[in-house]
Order: structure tokens, then sequence, then C-alpha cells
């Protein structure tokens, strides 16, 4: 599936509304997440970036204090939550169990000078254990 983000070219920070419309049923598992994120790994601060929207749109950013652990890209029935993480948790991510198709994506995860760019779409909820357990690495490491 070819993830294009739903506010391409918006000016504004999107509403929750046009958010949950934007997401359709997958608005469950990107507020759970949200949830899991605080509640299980103490990652509590959100900042809505628009960075260059024209191109790529806007993003949710969870942080734990001034370190960004995940972002969270809204599409169109689906989400992408993109991961920069050190070779360090790389390393990890590559021993972890993860299923062939996030296991592929992690082994060609590009390398930028903050760290290796993991993005992974979220269609339904068997997505959502591979990228617990990663958020969880990047976290611990």
């Amino acid at each position: 599936m070819e993830y294009i983000n739903a506010f391409k070219g918006r000016e504004n920070r999107p509403s929750d509304a046009e958010i949950a419309d934007a997401l359709g049923p997958t608005v469950n598992l990107w507020n759970e997440f949200i949830k899991w994120m605080a509640d299980e790994e103490g990652v509590t601060e959100q900042e809505w970036k628009g960075i260059v929207v024209k191109k790529y749109g806007w993003s949710l950013r969870l942080k734990q204090k001034s370190r960004n652990i995940a972002y969270l890209g809204p599409g169109r029935g689906c989400f992408m939550v993109s991961f920069v993480v050190s070779d360090k948790a790389l390393q990890a991510t590559k021993e972890a169990h993860l299923p062939k198709a996030v296991a592929e994506l992690v082994a060609i995860a590009p390398h930028y000078p903050e760290g290796n760019g993991l993005r992974l779409i979220v269609q339904g909820a068997a997505d959502m254990p591979a990228i617990r357990k990663i958020a969880a690495i990047k976290l611990a490491c």
C-alpha cells in the first residue's frame, strides 16, 4: 500500500474530528497507540508538526522530555508510524522476533545522521504488536 499523508498541502494543523474522518476505522488504533505510549511507556508529550506541508503533510510527534520517540502521520484509512533509532536499537530490533514484512523493512532501514529510519503503515490491529515492540526497544536503548 502506498501511504500518502491525509493532510499534505494543508496550511493548518488538522482538528481531532478531521483526523478521525481521515483515519476511518484505524482511528481506534491511533488512539490506543497514543494511550499505550503514555500509560505503559511514559511517553506523554505530543507535538504536531507540519514541516514542508506541501510535500509531507502533518505528523504528531510523541515525545519523552525533548526526545522524539515516534512520529504518527495520518493517512486515508491508515496511518504511518515512524521511528528514528540508534544503531544499537536497530540491532536490537533486528534480533527481535518481528513479522517477516516488518523484519524486511528493518533490514533495509535507511541510515541518516540522526539515526536509522523505520516507517511502518498501520492498516489493522495485526500491525500493532510489532510497532509496540519497536517503540519499547527505542525507549530501552
